[in-house]
């Protein structure tokens, strides 16, 4: 039998003021651990993304009328409210799911060994970001579902996306000196690539604002704007994407660039071509709420691509100095 040590008034006033450090002192989680929790923050960043467009297809919006109550007398959706009441309020239960992986990641990032501040760093840059989704979420309830708050909405949940990502990624390599694996007119290019991206998000919100699903069965405001010719230009902006990939993909080929960067730029052109596809199946058939859906989705997958495909042009080798281990005697044996 292990004797539990004793815990001093010290321990616990200090375990109060920082439970993440007395946590980190007691547990030291597996690297693969940390990854599955960074993976799990994305994960439910893009499955807030797809129900919260959910609320918006089904007309429940304002499901629940007010914030952060359901109703002006209820915390919680009540039988009377029917089905959009259940489907807001179970989109506002999930806020609390996504703060539980976030946490999870959190928790992971501060306990690894060695300390990785800048992991920590993106576990609660996350953490802000969801809590400031969630109050703009509830303004744009009050507000009765005010289009460019909606928007809003989204990109801040694209952002949130992207800290994920780069956590998740973060969690895969080292913290050495990061390496370019192509050269700088390469990696210019991919910087093209994530701002027309960027750009082609923030313009969807725009067709979204205009288009006729406006997020209630109500009247309700939409962006003065004809959501077709809106449509159009989003089109033209995924066709820009598109050929950026496609002459990216073609450039790596030609420079013998490595594996990383090449697949990566594969697999966003072969999202990209089911996200082209969605997008015109759903434009020709009046924008049936399935698949604007599975094209809010889409959006969200297309955006993680992008950033993995600019991740992938570098390598961060896990940092070694002053660190002694193999790598180290090696080195030494080398120079002697």
């Amino acid at each position: 039998m292990v004797g539990v040590p004793n815990v001093t008034r010290a321990d616990a006033v200090a375990a109060l003021r920082n439970p993440l450090a007395l946590i980190a002192e007691r547990w030291t989680p597996a690297p693969r651990t940390v990854q599955r929790a960074a993976l799990s923050a994305l994960v439910m960043s893009v499955i807030i993304v797809v129900t919260g467009g959910a609320v918006r297809l089904t007309g429940s919006g304002l499901g629940c009328p007010t914030w952060p109550k359901c109703t002006a007398d209820s915390l919680t959706a009540t039988s009377a409210m029917g089905f959009h009441g259940a489907i807001e309020f179970g989109n506002r239960m999930l806020t609390y799911v996504l703060c539980a992986a976030v946490g999870w990641a959190i928790i992971a990032a501060r306990a690894e060994k060695p300390r990785r501040a800048g992991l920590t760093r993106l576990g609660w840059a996350q953490f802000w970001l969801v809590m400031s989704n969630a109050v703009l979420g509830g303004i744009v309830v009050l507000v009765g579902l005010n289009p460019y708050t909606v928007a809003a909405h989204f990109l801040l949940a694209s952002a949130l996306i992207a800290v994920a990502a780069l956590m998740w990624q973060r969690t895969r390599e080292g913290d050495g000196e990061p390496r370019p694996l192509v050269g700088k007119p390469v990696r210019q290019l991919v910087w093209f690539l994530v701002v027309a991206s960027a750009l082609l998000i923030a313009v969807g919100t725009v067709v979204t604002g205009a288009g006729p699903h406006a997020g209630d069965s109500s009247e309700v405001e939409r962006m003065p704007l004809d959501w077709e010719t809106v449509a159009k230009l989003h089109a033209v902006l995924a066709w820009i994407v598109v050929t950026l990939t496609f002459a990216l993909w073609f450039i790596l080929k030609a420079v013998d660039a490595p594996r990383g960067p090449l697949n990566r730029t594969r697999e966003l052109f072969l999202v990209l071509l089911a996200q082209g596809v969605i997008g015109y199946v759903q434009y020709f058939t009046n924008l049936p709420e399935v698949l604007v859906g599975l094209h809010m989705l889409g959006s969200a997958l297309v955006w993680i691509w992008v950033l993995l495909v600019l991740l992938a042009l570098r390598e961060r080798p896990a940092a070694t100095v002053g660190l002694p281990g193999p790598a180290a005697e090696a080195a030494v044996g080398s120079n002697a």
